[in-house]
């Protein structure tokens, strides 16, 4: 697109052309539609406004070294979507139905992938939500099913360089046995107002504890937390973080780069131990984290001694990068082409 700076995209809301919807009713699914307007009208009395049946997914299309349109590991995000329809009681997104939706929007709007060499990729939205009329508290009979995308640039501002981010003990990102390992937006919800406070403070994102016994690292704000001590990447393993798609990427790069990866409880107190840390998801990728401020204790956990990445951090972040741009072989088949 002509007078667009791919290089300098924020991390936000691009308006484009199209986007796709698809109804399920009466126990099924539809044809997909196409749109053009931005709004969606819906029953005053939906599900999704009232009890919080929605869920949605990120994911993004890159433009590769070869000018292919190459998407990253779309099956896993089609199959945590439906983890999510079931942990809140709505109507599954096939496989078949999920990929012909996400292939139809992604070519209308062809001309919204950023080019090669820009850093920029195309942002893809699948979102699932109760759109039949319930005043009781239950499940709807009726759902839609969209998808919207964007360009977009880094998610933080800083890019891959380290960001501050803040503990918080007075907040939950979830409850324990709640929807936490799901990505549905009442997590989120409940993340804003510490969110909003830390940056409001100087930081660019918070680290939750587990709000069982609120002394393990949890999620780091929007994204996984790892920390790197020597030749081992860690990440916490707990039945309320979501099950990133880019962590699980990364853990099998590590391991095939000769790391020892453990997914296991992390104590607070083992922050102290690491040599690098950091947040890693689609929007942000990985993002190198040089200071974690306790907000309560006030202690502060400080990394990247000369201000940028670690090497272990830096290297897994080209590594994957490298793949979803086609700049290395992918040897996982995570990379599916569109014609």
């Amino acid at each position: 697109m002509k007078n667009t700076d791919w290089g300098k995209l924020p991390f936000g809301y691009f308006k484009t052309d199209y986007n796709v919807r698809v109804y399920h009713r009466d126990g099924k699914w539809g044809e997909i539609e196409v749109h053009s307007s931005e709004y969606v009208s819906i029953h005053i009395a939906a599900t999704c406004l009232h009890y919080g049946q929605e869920a949605f997914e990120g994911m993004k299309v890159f433009q590769g070294k070869d000018g292919s349109i190459r998407v990253f590991r779309w099956e896993e995000n089609a199959a945590r979507m439906r983890s999510s329809a079931d942990g809140i009681m709505m109507a599954p997104v096939p496989d078949e139905l999920f990929w012909d939706a996400m292939v139809r929007v992604v070519k209308l709007n062809r001309k919204y992938v950023p080019p090669y060499g820009t850093g920029a990729a195309l942002y893809v939205r699948p979102l699932l939500i109760g759109t039949g009329p319930q005043v009781g508290v239950k499940p709807a009979t009726e759902y839609m099913f969209m998808i919207f995308v964007g360009p977009v640039g880094p998610y933080f501002k800083e890019g891959f360089n380290p960001v501050k981010i803040q503990l918080v003990r007075d907040y939950d990102r979830a409850a324990p046995q709640g929807t936490g390992q799901i990505k549905v937006g009442g997590n989120y919800a409940a993340s804003l107002r510490p969110a909003s406070r830390a940056k409001e403070e100087g930081f660019a994102s918070v680290l939750f504890l587990d709000s069982k016994e609120n002394k393990y690292i949890d999620e780091a704000g929007p994204a996984n937390f790892f920390g790197i001590k020597g030749d081992t990447y860690v990440t916490p393993d707990s039945s309320t973080i979501l099950p990133s798609i880019t962590n699980k990427s990364i853990r099998q790069l590590a391991a095939d780069m000769g790391m020892t990866v453990e997914m296991r409880h992390v104590p607070v107190e083992e922050l102290e131990e690491f040599d690098e840390v950091g947040a890693c998801g689609t929007a942000a990728i990985i993002s190198p984290i040089c200071q974690i401020h306790d907000r309560e204790t006030g202690k502060e956990y400080n990394y990247c001694k000369d201000g940028k990445a670690g090497r272990k951090s830096t290297a897994l972040y080209n590594k994957l990068r490298a793949i979803q741009y086609g700049e290395e072989p992918d040897p996982y088949g995570w990379i599916t082409v569109i014609e």
